[in-house]
């Protein structure tokens, strides 16, 4: 396992031990653990997400800390959005899909008030606007 593996299974026992709350540098901080599948792989992925409760749903980021290429799990629900996220201690299905316009602009500024490090991502990413999605419940 690489070293953002390793971090990701911690966090990902953290929450789950403890009713969907993890501390550290996440302390006091919304997180969800979305589930999705590798698009080639097949393999079914759960990564810890910052995440924002917005109306209907939840907005996550993929800032991927600021690099130049958005995440693997950001490509995997596009191509598949379909999926579940873990909140709290509930498991929910849910449709994920990208914001865009106005919408996106507003909970990324949200985001970047709730989260000063997200603006720190804007400004690493360069050029690359990062994306917003919104997981909404199935149904």
């Amino acid at each position: 396992m690489s070293n953002s593996e390793d971090f990701n299974q911690t966090i990902i026992a953290e929450f789950r031990a403890n009713g969907g709350k993890v501390g550290g540098p996440f302390e006091g901080t919304p997180m969800v653990l979305v589930h999705h599948r590798g698009r080639r792989s097949g393999v079914e992925r759960v990564n810890p997400l910052v995440a924002q409760p917005v109306e209907g749903g939840w907005a996550v980021f993929a800032s991927k800390a600021g690099a130049p290429t958005h995440p693997d799990w950001y490509h995997n629900l596009m191509a598949a959005p379909a999926t579940t996220v873990e909140v709290g201690d509930e498991v929910l299905e849910v449709v994920a899909r990208e914001a865009t316009g106005e919408e996106r602009e507003r909970i990324w500024s949200r985001q970047k008030e709730l989260s000063p490090g997200f603006a720190d991502y804007e400004e690493k990413a360069g050029g690359r606007v990062i994306p917003v999605v919104v997981l909404e419940p199935a149904g």
